[in-house]
């Protein structure tokens, strides 16, 4: 039975701290991970999840979009884990658009990314898997991505003017 993680915060070492890569997948430890992480990522209204999100310095991502409180024009997405991802293209054009982020919370910010983004990775049955992911997935994975290579989404941001309280931006846009 899968259970929720404690999520790490913003300011433990783990979140700073570039993830290895999972030497072999389909280890028992490996997949309860996953199943944790899909279970944490749920119950926290997450679109997202990283191991090193739940203390696991892991190259080990969960994208899991739906439409919640927090992402409200989210779209519909079947947990994945997405295991030793890897970039191979991104696109020149970028968009800013909001995140906010379970480690850390009461926090939102106008983030630039690229609105598309070509990427490898191995799934939980430790089959070799390509992607596109266009706009809010790509989004997505990329901030998952900067966790596993130590960044979080306010490192991200053209100006501190762009970071705002959880408070303000569903004040702003959802009242």
């Amino acid at each position: 039975m899968p259970q929720c993680l404690e999520i790490s915060q913003l300011g433990a070492s783990v979140i700073r701290t570039p993830a290895q890569k999972v030497p072999n997948v389909q280890t028992p430890e490996i997949q309860t991970l996953i199943d944790d992480m899909i279970a944490t990522c749920q119950d926290s209204k997450g679109a997202g999840i990283a191991a090193p999100q739940v203390g696991h310095s892991l190259c080990l991502l969960i994208m899991a979009s739906a439409p919640n409180k927090r992402y409200p024009n989210a779209p519909l997405m079947e947990p994945t884990a997405l295991i030793n991802p890897r970039i191979l293209a991104l696109s020149e054009e970028k968009e800013k658009d909001w995140e906010g982020c379970l480690s850390i919370p009461g926090i939102r910010a106008r983030v630039p990314r690229h609105c598309h983004v070509e990427v490898a990775y191995i799934d939980r049955e430790a089959k070799v898997q390509h992607a596109l992911f266009d706009g809010f997935l790509a989004r997505l994975f990329q901030h998952e991505f900067d966790h596993l290579i130590g960044k979080v989404f306010i490192d991200r941001v053209d100006s501190t003017e762009d970071i705002i309280t959880e408070k303000e931006y569903q004040r702003l846009f959802y009242m």
